[in-house]
């Protein structure tokens, strides 16, 4: 019994250290005074985020975006940098979207025209 435990515990740390520098816990940058809380996990062969909480005028609120993905399909690209689309909540829109994690920062980038015309935000890492 202790073996198996031993081996479950292995497999955990190992798994908890090869995790992807993109998934965690992220706090976006305020937009129109409002900023959010964003899961990244796995989905398929990319990452997506989900908003997990949602904060207006520095307290948490019941935001109906609580839920909604919010970056969809990022694959990685190699180096830390990922492509693959974002939903900006403001305006409801989704845009061709680029991620770049250096540490606990990531720049996050949403764009139009071929990616010609970016509007890019950077997020902190929470977890």
């Amino acid at each position: 019994m202790r073996h198996i435990i031993a081996a479950a515990i292995l497999v955990l740390a190992g798994t908890a250290a090869t995790a992807d520098p993109i998934e965690g816990v992220w706090q976006t940058q305020p937009d129109e005074g409002a900023f959010a809380h964003v899961t990244i996990v796995p989905c398929g062969g990319a990452f997506c985020g989900t908003i997990t909480r949602a904060f207006k005028d520095q307290a948490e609120y019941q935001s109906p975006n609580v839920g909604r993905q919010i970056v969809i399909d990022m694959a990685p690209q190699g180096g830390g940098n990922y492509a693959g689309k974002v939903w900006r909540p403001a305006n409801d829109k989704i845009y061709n979207g680029k991620a770049s994690v250096q540490g606990d920062r990531m720049s996050l980038s949403g764009c139009v025209a071929g990616g010609l015309i970016c509007k890019s935000q950077t997020w902190a890492r929470v977890q």
